[in-house]
């Protein structure tokens, strides 16, 4: 099947588009080899570097791999949730930068998922779960920790939380939210939070969890989450009566 390219895009760029339908609608199954680089010359039209460009961009995505010799070529790959993570974490983190979405949105949405996932690391968490929420409460506690730093660790804990579901595909998509989003969350309101009230919240949280009591950890993500939200007002405000003074100049 021959393929007729929009000759106003980058042409490696729609080879690959076109070869990663085939991938995610099984016409291209797992270990699969990929026509030659000939083949696909033919296919579309191309020459050998655009192709070759096409197939960096596919292994770059971990789509395929490459292997060399007499039964070497191009395969289709098995993709691991650990793979495709730091995707995630970079579609979901410019989607949030690149579009109008509000505080309010992100954080509905993201602490509606994270407290999906609290009955189930509740009933399931792991020591070493449960050891990674507890040292990085104990971060925090620390005076001379960066706010940098307390990003961070904010940002271990809620993910040692969300792993404690025991569910790969939930820690796929609401780490990488946690990890997308947390940063851009600190960001706004680092200047007007109260450092003791968040180890307060974890502490509630985590013993909730440590304890199987799921109803605990469910309230103190819920009132983080108003916290957060009030936080966020705070900081509107400030920047609004600064504006109003400034003009007032």
């Amino acid at each position: 099947m021959k393929y007729t390219l929009n000759q106003g895009r980058e042409l490696s760029t729609q080879i690959a588009e076109a070869i990663r339908i085939e991938i995610m609608n099984g016409s291209l199954l797992v270990d699969e080899r990929l026509p030659s680089e000939g083949e696909l010359c033919d296919r579309f039209q191309v020459s050998r570097s655009t192709v070759r460009e096409a197939l960096k961009r596919l292994a770059a995505q971990s789509l395929i791999r490459t292997q060399r010799g007499a039964t070497g070529g191009a395969f289709v790959n098995r993709i691991s949730f650990e793979d495709a993570y730091p995707q995630q974490i970079t579609t979901s983190t410019l989607l949030l930068s690149m579009n109008e979405v509000s505080f309010e949105t992100a954080c509905e949405a993201r602490f509606a998922v994270e407290r999906a996932c609290v009955p189930l690391s509740a009933e399931r968490c792991q020591p070493d779960h449960m050891a990674t929420m507890r040292a990085e409460i104990h971060r925090q506690e620390q005076s001379g920790l960066s706010d940098e730093s307390f990003c961070a660790s904010d940002v271990a804990f809620h993910k040692a939380l969300i792993e404690g579901a025991g569910n790969p595909v939930l820690t796929y998509q609401l780490a990488s939210a946690i990890e997308s989003m947390q940063p851009l969350m600190n960001m706004i309101t680092f200047s007007k939070r109260d450092r003791a009230t968040i180890v307060s919240l974890h502490s509630k949280i985590a013993d909730g969890i440590a304890s199987g009591n799921a109803a605990v950890a469910d309230e103190g993500l819920s009132e983080l989450a108003d916290y957060t939200v009030t936080l966020a007002d705070q900081v509107r405000q400030q920047r609004a009566t600064r504006a109003q003074d400034a003009a007032k100049i």
